[in-house]
Order: C-alpha cells, then structure tokens, then sequence
C-alpha cells in the first residue's frame, strides 16, 4: 500500500528534474524502481518505457517552446528514429540477461556521467 503512495511522489520528483535539467526515466526512474522499489531491471526498464505512452512531458516542452528552446524538426526526426530504435532495443533487452541488462545501464549511466563531469 506504502508503494501507491511513494509512486505519485517518484514522478514528481523525476518530472523536477526533467523540467530542470532534461533528465527523467533512465536517470531517475529506472534506479529508484530497482534500489527502493524491489522492481527487476526489466520490470523498471519496461515501466519507464510506458510512460512515454501519454504526453508526459508536454507541458515541460510547451515551457521550453514558448521560450524558443524547441526545435520541432529536430525533435520529429529523433522521434521516427526513437519509434524504431525502442523497438528494436527492447526485443534486444528481453532477450539479455537482468545481470547483463544492469552492467549495461551502468555502463551507460558511468559513460554520460563522465562526458558531463568532464566537459569544458
């Protein structure tokens, strides 16, 4: 029962700092579902994934367009390769390991933590 009233309150915090800095699922969500919420590295990854399903960040976005920060071609475009690409990085997902499904997110998670620590 504690879990439905923590869910609403992980959002929140995710969509903060979505709005704030342009992160969410994969930073966010994704750990907190496995290291507070007991969900499987599929279970999160698959989950996150849903939330994609309704406008999510639509508001966020609309604030970022009124301010001109919005390229709509730009982001069309990385949307028809997103379509594909989440297709075809899930049925490669599912088909992995969790242990190796973990080592690859915190690959990914170290990788982009280095390249942001250590820009100029």
């Amino acid at each position: 029962m504690i879990h439905l009233l923590l869910y609403p309150l992980l959002g929140l915090v995710a969509g903060i700092f979505s709005g704030l800095i342009g992160i969410g699922g994969g930073i966010i969500i994704v750990p907190a579902l496995v290291f507070l919420f007991g969900a499987s590295q599929h279970q999160a990854q698959g989950t996150t994934l849903a939330l994609l399903v309704p406008p999510i960040g639509l508001l966020a976005a609309w604030t970022y367009y009124k301010e001109g920060y919005v390229d709509l071609k730009v982001a069309g475009l990385i949307c028809l390769g997103f379509f594909l690409g989440g297709l075809l990085g899930a049925k490669l997902a599912t088909s992995l390991s969790s242990q190796v499904l973990e080592k690859l997110f915190g690959a990914a998670l170290l990788l982009v933590s280095l390249k942001m620590l250590l820009a100029r």
